[in-house]
Order: C-alpha cells, then structure tokens, then sequence
C-alpha cells in the first residue's frame, strides 16, 4: 500500500469531519479520496469505488461545463498542473446516474518543504 504524505493523511482526516464535500487528488491528478458529503453529489460511496487514476475518474463523472459542452480532461486539473487556484461552474453525472450541477473551487497542495503534493476539490450544488 502507498504511504501518502503527512499533509495528504491530515487532509484526509479533516475532509472526514467536514460537512462541505471535498475530493483530493495526487499529483499525477490521481483520485486518493473523497468525503462523505462527497459521495452523495458523486453518487456512489468512496468505499466502493476507491482510488481512481486522473484517465478513469475525468471521463467517469461525464462533467460538462454549464452550457453542455463536455469539458476535456486536460482542461480539469488546473490547480494540479498549473498549480493555481480554479474556480467555476460544472454539471456531472454521477456514478448513480443523476445529472448535478456544482460549483468547485480547487487549490493545489504544498508540502512543508515547497513539494506539490496534488489539489483539494471543494464542490456544492449551487442554490
């Protein structure tokens, strides 16, 4: 089993006490995880569907952007490859089928000594 950094195991810990859905990934763009509160808008329980790679999780949840148009792949990861925060305004079908509009805002992740560690996802329905 891969040992994740401390920071990443600390944000693991917190995502499990907050009531905001949040996604994490590595890197690479790799799904480690996803809360509680997540697995509802994703529609299926973290449990069950586990670490993902970037490849299978980006074409997985379907997510078109608000017009319809379906956003590429290369075009989600802004805060794991850019590094920057990203915010905006998406639909996903979940792995339970509904169609579900969010709004997300990601950050990258920075260790203790400058290494990217990946990105943090924070996502609701907009109201």
């Amino acid at each position: 089993m891969e040992q994740h950094p401390i920071e990443v195991i600390l944000l693991r810990e917190l995502a499990g006490h907050l009531s905001t859905p949040i996604f994490v990934v590595d890197p690479a763009g790799d799904l480690l995880f996803y809360n509680e509160p997540a697995e509802q808008l994703l529609g299926s329980r973290f449990d069950e569907t586990g670490m993902m790679p970037f490849e299978e999780w980006s074409t997985v949840f379907t997510p078109p952007d608000r017009d319809g148009a379906p956003i590429a792949p290369d075009a989600l990861p802004i805060a794991v490859q850019q590094r920057r925060p990203a915010q905006g305004d998406m639909w996903i079908r979940g792995l339970d089928g509904a169609r579900r509009a969010l709004t997300v805002t990601a950050i990258p992740l920075q260790g203790q000594w400058g290494d990217h560690l990946g990105a943090a996802a924070i996502f609701w329905e907009p109201r």
